[in-house]
């Protein structure tokens, strides 16, 4: 193999490490900066400073007539990795060949070695002998970066800092890279607010390749810089405070820990767009944000300022608002759902909104035309300035045509069959598209608790020529079964519970061998089992099956439910019982969607039955005998919440029941004013009861994570017959509500921030309260959020109480308390909290005092 072969290997190996086309060439008489700083290492090796040379080289006389020479020798100084002999063998020049000084030969020779990259300098010496010229070839080779090091970096941050910088050995070492690095490195520390960071290099040789050296990038953070204070000026009108409350992302430290209060550059940016856009809502349509700046607060090295000065120019209203191009609905009908008049103050953000908002919940006007199926709809506000403060705004609309769906289709189901998913959907082929049908199929799969709600988004693609749209649902199945293993305080005795719910059964391969994975699922069928014990003294069994979709034709659910409980006297291991209290229950129920007055209603019918068996029981009013209730249970809710497995964010959900048992004290023929036993005045059990729970679901943030969740419950229990009060089927207050153990049909609900039972009214043995009502409210956050798994905190205020009788409600003698709060929802556990909550009032149990700090703890429920 011939040197000039090795010197093409050579080249190419290096050559294809760098990017030639992105580095200009340096010129002969310039030297970076990075090469002077190593250049006493560099020269060293020659044993003589290169430049002194360099710079005392013979040049040729460019302005003389040209004369043509024979070339002679050929010699090459400066080279240290690359051998001269294969210089001179892959110049574009060589011995006895003619070449025409001046000329451009030389010229050609010299580009030719510096555009391999091998070369960061070179000048070319010549002298003459008659007819014969020799060239003496002066180089400076390039000098490659063999390692890069972050000193004082942490261990996360250099593998960041490697893959922003996207470093590579045997790179070249020029100004530009050590430029763009340390900018890159500058900004990275910025963003993590690290804004007093001092950041530095130092370039040492490397041991073992003569022409490479070792980077090392020098940084100490410091402390961190957040925004102290926001300075606004020329708001002569506008109030600072709306300004800055209109920044979404660049905020300052507060009371709000939760709020990012790092300054970042492209935040900052979207936010004087919002600044902007909150200006025009408020009428002043010119404002102009003329100036913005960061400034150090004095005294304060942690802080930094925000300076924002702007013209807010005239405050404008709306003069005349015209409609073009409607044909489908009349301007009063789109006059009405724009809300804008004559007189009112400009606002182009939510006329924009009014018009074309994208949110399918949004009442807009493009919503109410894709509802009927004009899927290109659009339409323009051209604004006209009126000299003065109005603006006229024609809107002109572009209905386009219908569209109808082509084709429906979902993936990502591997374990809930494609029928069970179908049936769900709103959205059918053939029929003309709706985004209001579109939305109500996304509510319905997020509420099947199947799959991830967040990513649960439907994919609409239109075809304009064909006037014809495909939907896919793109699901993501998540773990919905749980194991709950769970333990609570109640009745002065711990219960354990051990329960499991699996969620998405099919009975009907019950039989198919195939299908057991670890069971057969697939159909959205629901059955649950749960055991709660304490030992000796208290033992509970329950078992409960639904199915969504009775015959699999219609959306009617059907579900049915079996339970057991005993409780005795042996409170000890191996004591022997002398008294017990026994329940033995059952509950079938029938479920159908309404289509009025929206599809988000629900009514439930439902028929209870229920003995309580009594025997040598002195710890309650009937002592001995049995105590019978049949129920007819009714039921009216209202769910548009859009995930109510784990976290919802928008929507309501309310829920109207009651529980009504015939009247046996107006047929019986007794005169129960008159004295008779427990026994027989509770033989069968009268009564009324009526719940009412409410929840809304407001998000607080763009994207809404930050959620204000309002809930008001309310429950009573009433009576046919003053003389037969119910001994059953009551309430107690206080606590978490989560005791795990119910005796005598009693409601637990739950007050954070007070003991278990503390606000029941309790009168005698077995009198619980008739009548309460409970009002919370909760912010909530998430931490962690990924697909079957989800971490958020909360902070909680509520207030509630409970009372004897209809006579005694006061609806406003409240007991309050607030805290803070932490739910982790895991796969197969469900929900697991924990809660510390403050009493501010006082209870009978509290000695006068407030009730104080109490923590709660849930396990495998919620609240």
């Amino acid at each position: 193999m011939t040197r000039r072969q090795l010197f093409t290997i050579l080249a190419l190996a290096i050559g294809s490490s760098t990017s030639v086309s992105a580095q200009q060439i340096a010129t002969p008489d310039s030297i970076s900066k990075a090469m002077e700083s190593v250049m006493p290492v560099y020269d060293s090796l020659l044993g003589r400073p290169v430049d002194e040379e360099l710079g005392v080289l013979p040049r040729v006389d460019y302005s003389g007539t040209p004369k043509t020479y024979i070339v002679g020798k050929i010699r090459v100084h400066g080279a240290v990795a690359v051998d001269p002999q294969m210089i001179i063998d892959n110049l574009a020049i060589a011995a006895g060949d003619t070449i025409t000084v001046p000329g451009d030969a030389i010229t050609i020779a010299t580009r030719g070695l510096l555009d391999r990259r091998f070369f960061a300098n070179m000048k070319v010496g010549t002298s003459f002998r008659a007819d014969t010229i020799d060239l003496d070839f002066y180089v400076r080779e390039r000098m490659q970066v063999r390692g890069w090091d972050f000193v004082g970096a942490k261990n996360t941050e250099r593998k960041d800092l490697e893959e922003k910088l996207r470093l590579r050995q045997n790179s070249e070492l020029s100004d530009y890279l050590l430029t763009t690095c340390m900018n890159l490195i500058r900004k990275y520390y910025d963003e993590k607010a690290f804004r007093h960071a001092k950041i530095s290099y130092t370039v040492t040789p490397d041991t073992l390749v003569q022409t490479a050296v070792l980077v090392h990038f020098h940084i100490d953070r410091g402390d961190k810089v957040r925004i102290g204070e926001i300075e606004f000026a020329g708001n002569d009108h506008l109030s600072a405070k709306k300004l800055t409350r209109s920044m979404k992302k660049t905020h300052k430290v507060g009371i709000n820990f939760l709020r990012n209060t790092k300054f970042n550059e492209k935040d900052f940016e979207g936010d004087l767009d919002n600044i902007r856009n909150y200006a025009r809502s408020q009428g002043y349509r010119d404002v102009v944000i003329t100036k913005d700046s960061l400034y150090a607060i004095p005294g304060k090295p942690k802080r930094l300022g925000i300076y924002i000065a702007m013209e807010e120019g005239d405050k404008y209203h709306y003069r005349n608002i015209t409609w073009l191009g409607n044909t489908l609905y009349p301007t009063s009908v789109l006059e009405q759902t724009l809300g804008l008049q004559h007189g009112d103050v400009y606002d182009s953000e939510a006329m924009n909104k009014r018009l074309n908002g994208m949110d399918p919940t949004d009442m807009s006007i493009a919503n109410t035309y894709k509802d009927r199926g004009y899927l290109a709809f659009s339409a323009e506000p051209v604004e006209t300035v009126v000299p003065g403060d109005s603006v006229d705004v024609e809107i002109r609309i572009v209905e386009g045509s219908q569209f109808r769906i082509k084709n429906v289709t979902f993936d990502g189901n591997t374990r809930t069959n494609d029928h069970v998913i179908r049936r769900e959907l709103s959205t059918l082929p053939g029929e003309l598209y709706s985004q209001s049908l579109l939305m109500r199929t996304y509510q319905r799969l997020a509420s099947m608790g199947q799959f991830d709600a967040q990513t649960l988004l439907p994919n609409v693609n239109p075809n304009i020529q064909q006037e014809l749209v495909d939907i896919n649902y793109s699901l993501k199945e998540v773990p919905n079964d749980q194991l709950e293993l769970s333990g609570g305080w109640g009745a002065g005795m711990f219960i354990a519970s051990v329960g499991i719910n699996f969620t998405n059964v099919s009975l009907r391969n019950f039989f198919n061998k195939k299908a057991w994975r670890p069971y057969p699922a697939g159909d959205n069928q629901t059955i649950g089992l749960k055991v709660q014990t304490n030992g000796s003294y208290y033992r509970a069994l329950s078992v409960n099956f639904i199915e969504p979709w009775l015959g699999g034709r219609k959306p009617t659910s059907f579900s049915v439910s079996f339970y057991t409980s005993r409780e005795t006297n042996a409170y000890y291991l191996g004591q022997k019982a002398t008294a017990h209290f026994g329940t033995l229950g059952g509950t079938v129920g029938i479920g159908k969607r309404l289509n009025w007055p929206d599809p988000y209603f629900t009514m439930s019918v439902g028929l209870t039955m229920q003995t309580y068996r009594l025997y040598n029981w002195d710890y309650f009013i009937v002592k001995d005998g049995t105590c019978n209730t049949l129920a007819l249970n009714l039921g009216l809710t209202r769910n548009s919440v859009d995930d109510i497995m784990q976290y919802p964010t928008t929507g309501s959900k309310f829920d109207l029941s009651v529980a009504l048992t015939p009247p046996w004290s107006a047929f019986d023929g007794k005169d129960y004013s008159k004295p008779m036993t427990d026994r027989e005045r509770y033989h069968w059990i009268e009564y009324h009861k009526w719940k009412l729970n409410a929840q809304w679901f407001v998000p607080l943030s763009a994207n809404n994570k930050l959620v204000l969740m309002a809930r008001a419950q309310f429950g009573y229990l009433g009576h046919y017959n003053k003389y037969r009060l119910s001994p059953f089927e009551g309430f107690e207050m206080g606590g978490d509500g989560l005791t795990g153990y119910s005796m005598y049909g009693v409601e637990t609900v739950g007050l954070r921030g007070y003991k278990e039972d503390a606000l029941t009214p309790m009168a005698n043995y077995g009198i619980y309260a008739r009548i309460f009502s409970k009002y919370t409210i909760e912010m909530r956050y998430p931490l962690v959020r990924t697909a079957g798994t989800l971490v958020y905190a909360l902070a909680f205020g509520e207030a509630g109480n409970a009372f004897n009788t209809l006579a005694e409600f006061k609806p406003f003698s409240l007991k309050r308390s607030a805290g803070i709060g932490l739910r982790v929802y895991l796969p197969y556990l469900g929900m697991l909290g924990i809660d510390w909550g403050y009493g501010f009032d006082q209870t009978t149990e509290s000695n006068g005092k407030a009730s104080g700090g109490k923590f709660s703890f849930s396990l495998g429920q919620t609240f």
